[in-house]
Formats: C-alpha cells, sequence, structure tokens
C-alpha cells in the first residue's frame, strides 16, 4: 500500500508559484532579480475597500457566514452582472468561493465522472488541467497559435467536441496570452455550442475590466442568451480591485449546479473569509472610478514591453487585447546557445538561463500548452519592466 494518493500522480505543481518563489529566493541570497511571474497588480487595493473591512472588523462581522457568501455579497454579485453583462441572476444562483480557482474546481468537482471530457483552448492557465485531472476528467486542448492571436476557430471547436465533452471552458481576455475575443468572434463559438446541448460553458472572466483600445469585454452568455440555462459564469476581485490576496471569487449559473458546488465547498473550506466578503460588497457596490486610470496605467506598460521586446533578436511579441500579460515567441531563439554556454533547447531552458544569467524571472510557455514562449506579466513598474526588457535584449543578442 503506497501512502500517497494516485491522483497526485497525474497532476504538478504550479509553474507560476515555482517561478515566484525561486525569484524570492534568489532575490533573499542578494540576486538583483526582476520578477516578471506573478499575476497580480503591484498597486495597492483601493482605499474605500480598505475600510470596508475595516469596518467589518469593528462591526464584529468576524464569524462564520454562509457556506458560499453573505446575502449582501451575492446580491451586489447580481447587480454586477446586470449592470455590466446584462445578465440576469437571483442570488440563489450565486456562490463565493475563496477565490475563483476555487469556484473553477469546485464546479469540476460536482459535475466531472471518469471519462469526461473539458475542452480547454492552448495556451491556458497553468491550472486549468491540473483542476480538471483532479476532479477525474479528461483534458482536451485545442491549440491556438500565435498567427490565429491565440484564439482557436469555430472549425476547431467542433472538431474538438465529442458525445464525451461535458464542458468548454473559456477565458478572455486571457492568461498567458492577454488575448481577447470579440462580440462576433464569440458568436461564432456560441454558434457552435449551440448545436451540441450536452456541452456546457464555464467561463473565466477575471480580466473583464482590463480590456485596452477599441477591445470590448462580452461573456458567452451575453452574446447568445440561449446558453445561459448551461453556462457557468465566473468572476472575481482579485485583478481589477487589486485584491488578490484577500481570495474572493465568485460565480452564478444555474440553481441546480450551484446547490451541488455549495455541497463541494460545505466539506471542504466552508465560507470565504468573512471580512473579505465585506470587502468584496464595497469593491463591486462603491465607486469603479479607480477601473479607468489603471486602465491607462496597464495599456501604456504594455505598450512599453510590446515595443521593446520586439527589438530582441528572435523573439517576437504580438500586442494583446486585455489582461496584464504578453506571450513572445523564442521560435528564433531556439537551438542557439547563451553568453553563459547554455544551448536553449525549449522554453524552458531559455526562462531558467534568463534568470540564472540575467535575473529576471518569466514562466516558460510549455506550463501554458504552446511552446516555444514564455509569459511577462507587466503588472509591475515602468522602471522595473524597461530594465527587464532591457536584459532580455542583452541575452537574446548575446547567444549565437
Amino acid at each position: 500500500m503506497t501512502f500517497l494518493s494516485a491522483t497526485l500522480d497525474r497532476v504538478k505543481p504550479s509553474p507560476t508559484i515555482a517561478v515566484t518563489t525561486k525569484a524570492a529566493e534568489l532575490k533573499a541570497a542578494g540576486r538583483d532579480v526582476i520578477g516578471l511571474g506573478a499575476g497580480e497588480p503591484d498597486f495597492d487595493t483601493p482605499q474605500n475597500i480598505k475600510d470596508a473591512a475595516v469596518a467589518a472588523i469593528a462591526a464584529g462581522k468576524t464569524k462564520y457566514t454562509a457556506v458560499d457568501g453573505i446575502p449582501e455579497l451575492k446580491e451586489a454579485i447580481c447587480a454586477k452582472f446586470s449592470r455590466d453583462n446584462d445578465l440576469p441572476y437571483e442570488p440563489s444562483q450565486v456562490t463565493v468561493g475563496t477565490g475563483g480557482k476555487q469556484v473553477l474546481y469546485n464546479a469540476f468537482m460536482a459535475t466531472l465522472n471518469a471519462g469526461d471530457e473539458v475542452i480547454i483552448p492552448a495556451p491556458y492557465w497553468v491550472s486549468y488541467p491540473d483542476m480538471v485531472l483532479l476532479a477525474g476528467g479528461t483534458p482536451v486542448t485545442v491549440e491556438a497559435s500565435l498567427e490565429a492571436n491565440f484564439k482557436i476557430t469555430a472549425a476547431q471547436l467542433e472538431a474538438a467536441i465529442t458525445p464525451q465533452t461535458k464542458w468548454f471552458l473559456f477565458n478572455s481576455p486571457s492568461n498567458p496570452t492577454g488575448a481577447g475575443y470579440s462580440w462576433s468572434e464569440l458568436k461564432e463559438l456560441t454558434d457552435v455550442l449551440l448545436r451540441h446541448p450536452h456541452v456546457w460553458i464555464m467561463t473565466d472572466d477575471m480580466y473583464e475590466h482590463l480590456a485596452y483600445g477599441n477591445f470590448k469585454f462580452c461573456t458567452p452568455a451575453q452574446v447568445e442568451p440561449q446558453l445561459y440555462d448551461r453556462t457557468l459564469t465566473v468572476n472575481g476581485v482579485s485583478k481589477a480591485y487589486a485584491m488578490t490576496g484577500w481570495r474572493i471569487g465568485y460565480a452564478a449559473g444555474p440553481e441546480r449546479l450551484i446547490k451541488a458546488m455549495r455541497k463541494v465547498q460545505s466539506q471542504s473550506t466552508s465560507n470565504p473569509c468573512s471580512v473579505s466578503q465585506h470587502a468584496a460588497v464595497e469593491a463591486l457596490n462603491g465607486t469603479q472610478d479607480f477601473l479607468a486610470p489603471n486602465n491607462t496605467l496597464f495599456e501604456r506598460r504594455r505598450d512599453l514591453v510590446v515595443s521593446m521586446l520586439n527589438k530582441a533578436p528572435g523573439i517576437v511579441c504580438p500586442q494583446p487585447e486585455g489582461a496584464f500579460y504578453v506571450y513572445p515567441s523564442i521560435a528564433g531563439c531556439i537551438g542557439k546557445t547563451s553568453a553563459a554556454g547554455t544551448v536553449i533547447d525549449n522554453d524552458e531552458v531559455f526562462a531558467t538561463a534568463l534568470l540564472e544569467e540575467t535575473g529576471v524571472a518569466v514562466v516558460f510557455g510549455a506550463a501554458f500548452g504552446l511552446s516555444p514562449n514564455f509569459r511577462v506579466s507587466y503588472a509591475t513598474s515602468d522602471a522595473a519592466l524597461k530594465e527587464a526588457c532591457e536584459r532580455i535584449i542583452m541575452f537574446c543578442e548575446g547567444l549565437t
């Protein structure tokens, strides 16, 4: 009899967390390290949200709450979906978890059986396939190439659907590419899904408010209301509201699915932090005035990083529509040798050599299901981004 669960053999630790940890270790050892691996804004949670948390503590709102969210927060979430997405939900259709990650995981645990398939466009957030595997399902990846602007086509989606398909997992704007689907592009996908009534749709809309230029965010059930009854629309307060550590994610969908997810949460974590929930009420109901200036800041950083990385020999960096990531290709670097003598066989070797030789921490593309690439998070200062990009350019110029 083995001690550890065989299920763990199916999954791997999060590469993004591993990169962030390694960068922190090198910094602690005295190395000059610029971390571009973490997916969290570098500015503080807005003051009105922090004040709401302090007020909740002062009022003694520090006890257990309902398993999947206080009534005030569920009402605020319903108002948000109505205001921002034209989606009508009742509080009984809403669940609140300890971050969007738990909400996604709860949905998979509540619905997947052995043999059930989940279609996941690649590049994907590193945790998607492993959550499916932990829940007993089978991830089916559909590759979205750089040439296609990291977006899958209707034909690709159609070809991936089988009688075993239970979910289509959709993320726009994307982590790791920042690619965002327009209304017409998403309508092509929802038209396919209308023809397959056994397939449910799970959306990860965490980067909804991080959209730049002329790109306008939209979500599947908004684009095609006929899919409303088989769509779980997932969101949270972590990115746009700079509340990553507060750990509040939420979703709305059919009541029978929400009940099943509540059952999973009742036997795992129970309620999210009570204080964080009250802060999230203020985030959703309070002023949204900071969103626009924050977006302007992120858009400037995006343009800086894209322009500089495209000066690096062997790198091609497309301009994304949203989020705070770029996903450059290093196809032109493969097979070359670094100044320190490392042969760049793949993107993991590239990222390791880049960190060891220049002190710039990025996440290698294989972790996201599409190589040879790497992910840069530009949710840090302009000065740090400029210095990091200069080091990347020098590293690539030194390849022979």
